[in-house]
């Protein structure tokens, strides 16, 4: 916690740096509007020391004062924000130039406005937020141009009268003490602003990890509750499934007779005959093929990857949905032959259930015209060494305020007891567990398109 700038980890000084550089910009505008203001101001000192230079050297103030501003000004072009460090301590040193000048031209070393000097530099440390190493730089260059204008003044002024000791020492004497107090007081700003900045880095870090652990508890006990769902309808399906079987077979063995007797009906029956048998079996295959994929579904071996065909997992979702499909909705399939993903199948289908279900929903809440049907797409490809599934229906759409939100566990937008806002969270920690991603786009009143993609497994 007590961290200096010297030992600071790489990441703390980085975002620090970039804070102070944020800082910088700001508190450069600030010393731009003091230059910019009381520049001009200090007319009214001009008026009382040196009232013969009184044009001369307002036209000099304004000119600084134009210069600052010219400076503000461009601080707000991404050019200025990006030199910000230089412009900064380009700022207080105009004032000094245009002071020193005037110091050079009146009195030199005796002149009063060395006090002015002063005030810059009490505005490098109050305002500018400087470091260490400018504020060195800051002062010297101060007092070597304070020193340089009383020599000019000395050499050029040969008339003028000598400046007594005790007003030079004097002089001297507080420019080199607020040269000190410059100094100090920024080598200790800065550490006190450094700590404080580690101070909140270090809190904002403790939260956001709390809120990540938060998050990661409220997801593991929405997937205990979705394990224990699974669970049960495992067991459950396990004893429906041994029950089913059984009166199948004795179906299966009827059917299979059935077929036999055909030729034993009068020739113009034949076809008919044939036609009814083959359609009962094809019912038969049809149940036989539910009930071999609910027995797949609530399978325990969740964790086990295999090469998934995308038309048997679009195919054995469609059918687990098949009993809340209304007539009115239309399909339209466009998949990759041959296309295979390697993840958990039944995992797989919990996705592709989710985002079926939700777009039925949808579906239900939007009113069509102009003989537009309901509909839902699915299609996929292999494109760039990645697998790619979308899902997209015409419905309502996401509304842009929730679209970044969607995926946050417990989020939902459907009435108390319609959802718990778990399924797409659910569905997002899936794709991640099989490298894959997830993405949505939308547009309100228009669609709805989530796609699923996948790296293909060399």
């Amino acid at each position: 916690m007590n961290e200096s700038i010297q030992t600071a980890k790489p990441e703390i000084l980085g975002a620090f740096q970039a804070y102070e550089t944020q800082e910088r910009i700001a508190n450069t505008k600030i010393g731009c509007a003091l230059v910019v203001i009381l520049m001009p101001l200090g007319s009214a000192a001009d008026f009382f020391c040196y009232p013969n230079q009184l044009e001369r050297f307002f036209v000099a103030r304004l000119l600084c004062s134009a210069l600052a501003a010219g400076i503000w000004a461009f601080l707000y072009t991404e050019t200025g924000r990006r030199q910000c460090k230089w412009l900064g301590q380009i700022v207080p040193l105009l004032p000094v130039v245009f002071l020193a000048w005037m110091i050079a031209m009146t009195d030199g070393f005796a002149s009063p406005y060395y006090a002015a000097l002063n005030l810059v530099l009490l505005a490098v440390g109050a305002v500018l937020h400087w470091t260490l190493r400018e504020s060195i730089v800051a002062v010297l260059l101060v007092l070597a141009m304070y020193i340089g204008a009383g020599c000019w003044s000395s050499v050029h002024h040969p008339s003028a009268l000598p400046t007594p000791a005790d007003v030079l020492f004097s002089n001297f004497y507080f420019i080199a003490l607020m040269d000190i107090i410059c100094v100090v007081g920024t080598y200790y700003q800065e550490r006190a602003r450094f700590r404080e900045f580690n101070l909140r880095y270090q809190l904002n870090d403790q939260n956001s990890q709390l809120d990540r652990q938060n998050k990661q508890i409220k997801e593991a006990e929405a997937q205990l509750v979705q394990t224990e769902k699974l669970a049960s309808l495992g067991r459950m399906s396990a004893g429906i499934i041994h029950e089913i079987n059984n009166p199948l077979n004795f179906v299966k063995t009827g059917l299979y007779t059935l077929a036999k007797q055909t030729k034993h009906l009068a020739p113009e029956r034949q076809a008919d005959y044939a036609d009814t048998v083959k359609d009962l079996e094809d019912g038969f295959d049809r149940v036989m093929t539910i009930v071999s994929s609910l027995r797949s579904f609530t399978h325990h071996d969740e964790e086990s990857r295999d090469e998934v065909p995308v038309t048997t997992l679009v195919d054995e979702s469609l059918r687990f949905v098949s009993h809340e499909w209304s007539s009115g909705v239309k399909l339209e399939k466009e998949l990759a032959a041959g296309q295979t993903i390697y993840a958990n199948k039944n995992k797989l289908i919990q996705v592709c259930l989710n985002l079926l279900e939700n777009s039925l929903d949808a579906l239900k809440t939007k009113e069509f015209a102009n003989g537009e049907p309901p509909l839902i797409r699915i299609t996929s490809r292999v494109e760039n060494g990645r697998n790619f599934l979308t899902f997209r229906d015409n419905g309502p759409g996401i509304p842009p305020e929730n679209l970044g939100k969607i995926f946050d566990p417990f989020f939902t937008t459907k009435d108390v007891g319609d959802g718990m806002g778990m399924g797409l969270s659910i569905c997002y920690r899936i794709i991640q567990q099989f490298d894959g991603d997830i993405r949505v786009q939308s547009e309100p009143g228009k669609y709805c398109e989530f796609t699923l993609e996948f790296p293909v497994k060399a």
